[in-house]
């Protein structure tokens, strides 16, 4: 499975919008994905709390990252998040979850949490499979 993902990994880590907003990739497999931000001066909107977009960020990294540990290539159709609760600092934590797949259709729940456990904001996402393998990658 380790010699399966390691280019997936590979290629995510070259994802350079997820390295300036401190995004660290914990685990990926098929369906899915767990990943921390460490919450940064920048992260904070006007209001001493971490920006949406940022949280948006997070939890379309995971989604993306489970979605396409499959090996064929995956691009987001839809996606929506619930604000739950404000966060201030500390690490954010994403997981990802695959709720159902199909040869065109991969639907996913994403859970963002704080430190504490605490439940900042859930996403969904659906996504369209090609049918394009992901190089490297056995799909």
């Amino acid at each position: 499975m380790q010699r399966r993902i390691a280019p997936l990994m590979g290629l995510l880590s070259r994802d350079r919008f997820a390295a300036h907003c401190n995004i660290e990739l914990l685990e990926v497999g098929p369906g899915y994905a767990k990943a921390r931000m460490f919450i940064a001066d920048e992260h904070l909107n006007a209001f001493g709390t971490v920006h949406g977009g940022a949280i948006f960020t997070l939890a379309d990294l995971v989604f993306g990252s489970a979605s396409n540990a499959h090996g064929r290539i995956a691009v987001a159709i839809n996606c929506s998040i619930a604000f739950v609760k404000a966060a201030r600092k500390g690490y954010l934590i994403a997981e990802a979850k695959e709720v159902s797949i199909g040869y065109k259709l991969a639907t996913y729940i994403v859970t963002v949490t704080d430190e504490e456990d605490e439940v900042i904001a859930t996403f969904q996402g659906t996504v369209y499979r090609k049918k394009e393998a992901i190089e490297g990658m056995v799909a």
